[in-house]
């Protein structure tokens, strides 16, 4: 059952090359390949001028008695750690087949997955569509630093878009890490949803979002429900507003860059901040910008934390008050008629459990 591939995060053993991988893969996929990027396009210009019986014979020329020695290691040691790994390739044809013949002949046997990942890749998107029809959607709303992704993750129906998506989904949203491909995004956000799916619950509950999360999209057929799904406002005051974006886009942030390059983090980190934002520029215009970007300079170059951070403080709550918010309230009055809860967190956390049924 493919379904229990993902609920159980059962490992993986993906045969396809690495330029396969990097453009769509699965979260509990190894990627342990039969052949090079290389190897792959010269059978495919094989098969191409020659058909199929030259392009196999030019294969298993091409993976000689010591290269098969060493993928039978390499293959024999990851089942050593995970035996219960399944196997698979693009369509789960050849390049499989060859493999688990191998690992049969050395008493290594693996099972292998029917029609490979072309098949898992139609399941997982299968899942989105019947997602939209079978379950309820309830998007929680609020401004700017209300924490509503945090508030998403103490849920245990709320699926994180943003952490699927690996990006905050606003201007200054860019995380450390790369963002996966549209695919893998994909890929990750139905095996999110398939995971609920094996419980009773009928709602699921969405951080209102804009369909593009950086470079990433929503599903439209998901999106389409968001925008017209009720809403749960939650209030938070200005001030804790300011403090949950100063932890989750400087503090947390410029940890994720000290942790990621040491030596550069400074640099990076000042990077992306104003980088990020020179993304809203013609938004705010030229003087409003200039004072925005004098404080955060300011802040970046302070040695003292305490003092940056006030400085930082300063720059968010200028943002909040006089793009952020403004913004958000305007967007918010032509969705009022979808409102069905508007309150604090804990009032929200009450009511939500009270929709999952306890």
């Amino acid at each position: 059952c493919l379904a229990n591939l993902y609920i159980t995060d059962i490992p993986l053993v993906d045969v396809r090359s690495p330029k396969e991988l990097n453009r769509r893969a699965f979260p509990n996929a190894t990627n342990l390949p039969l052949l090079t990027d290389g190897e792959r396009a010269a059978i495919g210009i094989r098969y191409k001028k020659a058909g199929a019986k030259a392009a196999i014979s030019l294969g298993y020329e091409l993976i000689n008695a010591e290269k098969k020695q060493a993928l039978l290691e390499d293959w024999q040691a990851y089942l050593y750690k995970k035996p219960n790994a399944l196997l698979y390739c693009f369509r789960g044809g050849l390049r499989s087949e060859i493999v688990q013949q191998w690992l049969t002949e050395i008493d290594t046997p693996i099972h292998r997955i029917d029609g490979g990942y072309k098949a898992m890749r139609r399941f997982l998107i299968d899942i989105i569509e019947k997602v939209t029809v079978e379950k309820d959607i309830i998007v929680i709303a609020g401004k700017a630093g209300s924490g509503k992704t945090h508030l998403i993750n103490q849920l245990s129906y709320g699926i994180d878009l943003e952490g699927c998506a690996r990006h905050r989904g606003s201007a200054f949203g860019k995380r450390v890490n790369l963002q996966p491909t549209p695919i893998n995004f994909e890929n990750s956000l139905s095996i999110q949803f398939l995971k609920l799916r094996s419980n009773t619950a009928k709602t699921v509950f969405l951080e209102d979002e804009s369909r593009a999360i950086g470079a990433v999209s929503i599903p439209v057929s998901l999106f389409k429900v968001m925008k017209e799904a009720p809403l749960a406002f939650i209030e938070e005051p200005l001030d804790n507003r300011v403090e949950i974006i100063l932890n989750d886009y400087v503090i947390s942030n410029y940890l994720e860059y000290k942790q990621s390059a040491p030596k550069e983090a400074e640099e990076n980190f000042t990077k992306f901040l104003l980088t990020s934002l020179e993304k809203i520029r013609r938004r705010l215009g030229y003087n409003y910008y200039n004072n925005v970007r004098e404080i955060m300079q300011k802040a970046l170059a302070c040695k003292n934390k305490e003092e940056a951070h006030g400085l930082h403080r300063k720059w968010i709550r200028n943002l909040l008050e006089t793009y952020y918010d403004p913004m958000y309230e305007y967007q918010l009055s032509k969705k009022m008629h979808r409102l069905i809860f508007r309150g604090e967190k804990h009032d929200f956390l009450n009511w939500a459990k009270d929709i999952q049924g306890g």
